[in-house]
Parts: C-alpha cells; structure tokens; sequence
C-alpha cells in the first residue's frame, strides 16, 4: 500500500441492494428507480419506505410511514430540555443537532429507526429557532415530514412549491453509495452497536467540509461575486490564484453529477412559483456557466462537472434555510440511508475488520535510533 491506496479507491467493502452510483454514466439508481423519476414525483416518505424496504418486519407503506414519523417527531420534540437553547445555541448547528440525536434511545427495531428518521427534522429546525432567539415549535404529527419541517423553522404553514422542493432535495440525497457518511454507519453498526450509535457515526462524518460541510461555501463564492457580470472576472482570478471552486468536481462522477440536475430541475419548479430571487437565480446560473468554461480551459485534463453542492445551495437558501444549517439538513435526508445501510450491513454482513500494512521502523531499528 503506498499513500495514495489511502482513499479506498476500488475496493469493494460492501455488496448492496440500496444505491448504484455510475461516476462514468452520470447515474444514480436507488433500488432500481433512476434518480430522475423519484426526485421528480416522490414524497420523501416514499423514499424512506423504498430504502427500508426488507429490512424491518411489517414495514408500512408510504401513508402508515408518514403516520409513524408524526408520530416520532412528537417523541423526538419531548426529548428537548428547558435548558437546550442556552447550551446548544453556543455550538456550530451539526453538533448542536448531533449533541440532540444523543440522547435518543439505541436499538435496531422499526419504532428506533423512525426516531431516528424524524429527529433530524425537528432538532434542525429546533436549533436554527434558537439561533434567532425564538422558541422552538412542536411538530404537526398530520403533516409530512418536508411540510411540518419548513413549518417548524419559520413559524407558518409552507407553500405546496416549497414542500415539493424540499422533498426533492430529501429523495435526492437520501443515498448515495458508499460515500464517508455511510460507510462510518456501516462500520459501527457491524460491531452490533445499534441503529442510533450507527446515526451518530454518520453525522459525525457529514460533518467534515469534504463531505456535507460543504455547499454554504457555494453561497459565500456567490456573495463575492456580486453580480452576473463579474462572474467570469471573479472565477479566473479565484482560479489563478489556487482557489477551489466550490460546487465543481466529484470524487465519483467523471461527468456531471445527476442530482445538480435533479435539484436545479426543483429550482426551476419554485422559481416559477415565484419562490426564488431572480437576481440570485441569474447569478447563479452565470457563475456555474463561466466556471465550466474555465475549468475545461485551465484544467483539461480534470473532470470538473457541476455537483450536487452548487444547487443545494441555492435551493435551501430559497426555503429560508440558513447555510450554516445546511448540513444539517443534508442529515435529515440522508439518515434514511444510513439506516437503511446499517440493517443491511447487520442482515448480510460480518464485523468490518479492513487490514493495514505497518510501515514504521522495525524494532532493532527503533532500539538503535534510542541509543543514540
């Protein structure tokens, strides 16, 4: 093994039924349906009931799941203390919403997983309230869980746009492979640790800025670039002097990653219902367009595409979600996909126990270098 074995890159740690990310094609499928048509028709409870699928007994359908979830974000809302907003207020809103997703129960039945599924929502929406100095909201069991989110964060009943455009970017990111998040649950749910310590090890890992830290930069590129006119200027002088371009390059897709087109497929949607700022929208797309451009120039031999960054950004911004949360919010789609991916790793798979080669000085050589 030399340095550059250190990615993992084509090692196969896991046999699954859940997701086929194609980084050559541009295709992401989720238990046989292309990502084109579930983010375009599905409700995320759909989606939670298509990744559960097998691996709990009697598991309900889409309605029944939506039920189970009210259900659950009531009992993850009762797990909120008189204290919370003090002490949670003062931390970053992922180890605010980790440090939440702690005190719930572990387990590996249905009832813990739906938890777990709603508990994201609620504290996310909890913790960014608290941010502003306001209380935090209890849930709306008969809501779904897109519509009773946007609900709690703002005070107000969501536009049916809004509902729809969150629930496709919750379908989009619900799973995505054996990306660092996921692997981290698998991991820990192999030890038979159980579904919320497997959760815990999943955010911990979306935390990073190379995996779910990374879409609010987008927004902060956007903000120095002004306005739709400086974007070429802005771009090429961010890449002359070394800057990553946030929202371009994958580690996987060789050509354009399928859920940026997924996600401005639902910007498009909102903007039509008038829930997007133009002026943000224009620039935006004349960013994304100038940055091709000079990535294929000063860059040919990268594949550098537009990634699922770039338009999370702008799409959570439009549904009033501050980008200091949007990690959190990447979590309240994807820990369906953790979920999913820690029964199926108890179900079929054995302790993950990956071997290391030892490069450091022999013994005799460690002895010599003391006497000296």
């Amino acid at each position: 093994m030399n340095d550059e074995d250190g990615g993992l890159e084509g090692v196969v740690a896991a046999h699954t039924v859940l997701s086929d990310v194609d980084g050559a094609a541009g295709r992401l499928v989720i238990r046989g349906h292309e990502l084109d048509e579930i983010a375009q028709h599905w409700r995320y409870e759909e989606a939670v009931a298509l990744l559960l699928q097998g691996f709990f007994d009697k598991l309900p359908d889409a309605a029944g799941l939506r039920a189970g979830l009210g259900r659950a974000r009531r009992e993850a809302f009762e797990r909120l203390q008189p204290n919370d907003d003090a002490m949670l207020r003062k931390l970053p809103p992922i180890e605010a919403v980790r440090a939440l997703l702690a005190r719930l129960p572990d387990g590996d039945d249905l009832s813990t997983a739906l938890r777990l599924v709603a508990a994201p929502a609620v504290y996310t929406a909890a913790v960014m309230r608290w941010r502003l100095g306001v209380q935090a909201l209890a849930p709306d069991e008969a809501l779904p869980q897109a519509a009773d989110m946007l609900r709690m964060l703002h005070g107000r009943t969501p536009t049916e746009a809004q509902v729809v455009a969150l629930d496709t970017y919750l379908v989009t990111v619900c799973d995505h492979g054996l990306n660092a998040s996921t692997f981290a649950a698998r991991v820990v749910a192999s030890t038979g640790a159980g579904l919320a310590s497997a959760v815990l090890a999943g955010i911990s890992a979306l935390k990073g800025p190379l995996h779910g830290g990374a879409p609010g930069p987008v927004l902060d590129a956007l903000d120095a670039i002004g306005t739709a006119a400086n974007a070429r200027a802005w771009l090429e002088e961010a890449v002359a002097g070394g800057q990553r371009l946030m929202g371009f390059g994958h580690r996987i897709y060789r050509v354009r990653d399928p859920r940026a087109d997924a996600l401005k497929g639902a910007l498009r949607r909102l903007d039509a219902e008038g829930g997007v700022n133009a002026a943000r929208f224009e620039l935006a797309e004349a960013a994304e367009k100038a940055a091709l451009a000079i990535l294929r120039e000063k860059k040919p031999g990268r594949a550098l595409e537009t990634n699922v960054e770039f338009y999370t950004a702008l799409l959570l911004e439009a549904l009033g979600f501050g980008r200091e949360s949007f990690t959190c919010v990447f979590a309240a789609g994807r820990v369906s996909g953790w979920i999913a991916h820690a029964r199926e790793q108890v179900k079929k798979g054995r302790l993950i126990r990956p071997q290391s080669v030892y490069v450091g000085p022999a013994p005799e050589e460690a002895e010599a270098a003391l006497a000296h």
